[in-house]
């Protein structure tokens, strides 16, 4: 098992993920099966916030003048890494940590999220427990006692849990959350809310879907708008169809000003004016910043030292937005004859479109899946015997197990179930001729 001590955001981009996870130095006893995390000396880099933060486990038992010895050396690694000028004074103050939990609160005390923040979330998962454990009856009295913490966040942690339980094919649990979920959103106030805003949002997209079926117009639009009834119905409206609400949107919505001859009917049409402009030139502004901070992101890559290396340490910022940015910028280069330009940038999207792909394993069990016959199948497990690894055979197993949680279709899982059962056979046959 590979071990690591120290979480630098510099070199990892996902360092501060897996310490707030806990899925780094996680060993498992192989009689029992009881897995924990390792005691291991710790130390966390943030150059951009200047937060270096070190934490020795005290069961240990390690002399204090050990310890420091110790992390000195994790430390000094941080430092050689770091180019020079980013060498502040920082980095020769490591904050200490005490236990491991004052670790994790201090990184998300500086991302903006307070102890008392995290006790308040702490009690929202304390009750949901409790809900969903608690007899349906019993479920009232809890609601009514608990109802200054059933608020949007905890809504929001309970969507969560029923993403997962979807995700996963926990059809038990999806059940018994939509069940918790319903009577949340028919006995809270924070639930009503909800409900009512989401009510409103449905029937502004089906209205959108009705006028679409022969093509929706500016006018069909403009007598949407009109219709809209709520704040929440017009920002949904404004936020689907931005697009559409074109300076020609608006000189017809002007034009039926004008034309109107009944002084409330006017104002009402003036008000609605007022109330898109500032919604579209909201949503304007959200996207002109997402754009310029896209834009930075990929300057800053292209003028890193290994443009791969900057590519693959920013992935999880990459978006549509970002993808069509470098096809945008790919061909104004090209226009402009930039051959250094257009390289750099097909660096970046050869980088993205491999990181877009699926990992090899799952190619290759999608080949397993599409053989025609049994003998097909044995012919693509021989000719990739070095496939057939313990991972892969985990991967297999685990995926069929989830197959049977779920309302796949028989011939589906049938399939799965014979890939398995050959990939298995063939492992085992090349670990007895070991």
């Amino acid at each position: 098992m590979d071990i690591q001590q120290t979480f630098d955001l510099q070199d990892d981009p996902l360092a501060k993920q897996k310490l707030l996870n806990g899925v780094s130095n996680i060993v498992q006893c192989p009689n029992c099966g009881y897995s924990g995390m390792l005691a291991t000396p710790i130390v966390y880099h943030d150059p951009k916030k200047e937060l270096l933060l070190t934490y020795f486990p005290p069961e240990l038992n390690i002399p204090i003048n050990e310890q420091e010895k110790q992390l000195g050396i994790l430390i000094n690694k941080i430092i050689e890494r770091l180019p020079k000028e980013k060498r502040k004074a920082y980095v020769l103050q490591p904050q200490s940590m005490l236990t491991y939990q004052t670790l994790l609160e201090k990184i998300l005390e500086e991302d903006g999220i307070t102890k008392e923040m995290l006790e308040e979330n702490q009690k929202r998962i304390h009750l949901l427990q409790r809900l969903i454990t608690a007899p349906e009856n019993n479920l009232p009295d809890i609601i009514d006692q608990e109802k200054e913490l059933i608020d949007f966040p905890f809504f929001s942690l309970l969507s969560r849990l029923l993403q997962s339980a979807v995700a996963q094919g926990d059809k038990e649990s999806n059940k018994k959350l939509t069940s918790l979920q319903n009577i949340l959103f028919e006995k809270t106030k924070t639930g009503k809310e909800i409900q009512k805003t989401a009510k409103e949002t449905e029937e502004v997209i089906s209205t959108l879907k009705e006028a679409g079926k022969d093509g929706l117009t500016r006018e069909k639009l403009l007598d949407i708008a009109v219709n809209a009834c709520t704040e929440t119905q017009l920002s949904t409206l404004v936020g689907f169809t931005r697009t559409g609400m074109d300076y020609m949107f608006f000189q017809k919505l002007s034009e039926r000003i004008d034309s109107t001859t009944n002084t409330k009917k006017k104002q009402k049409l003036t008000t609605l004016r007022e109330k898109l402009l500032k919604l579209t030139e909201e949503i304007d502004k959200q996207i002109q910043k997402e754009f310029v901070k896209t834009k930075k992101l990929l300057e800053d890559i292209l003028q890193t030292e290994n443009i791969e290396e900057g590519t693959k340490k920013n992935l999880l910022k990459i978006s549509d937005l970002f993808v069509q940015i470098i096809k945008d910028e790919l061909s104004i280069a090209r226009k402009k004859g930039d051959l250094d330009r257009i390289q750099k940038l097909e660096r970046v999207m050869v980088v993205v479109e491999k990181a877009s792909e699926p990992p090899e394993e799952i190619k290759f069990l999608e080949r397993l899946l599409s053989s025609k016959d049994e003998s097909e199948l044995q012919k693509s497990l021989s000719e990739n015997k070095e496939m057939i690894t313990p991972e892969f055979i985990q991967l297999l197993n685990g995926i069929m197990m989830q197959s049977e949680k779920q309302d796949q279709d028989v011939e589906g899982k049938k399939k799965l179930k014979e890939v398995y059962r050959a990939a298995l056979r063939l492992s085992m046959k090349a670990n007895l001729g070991k």
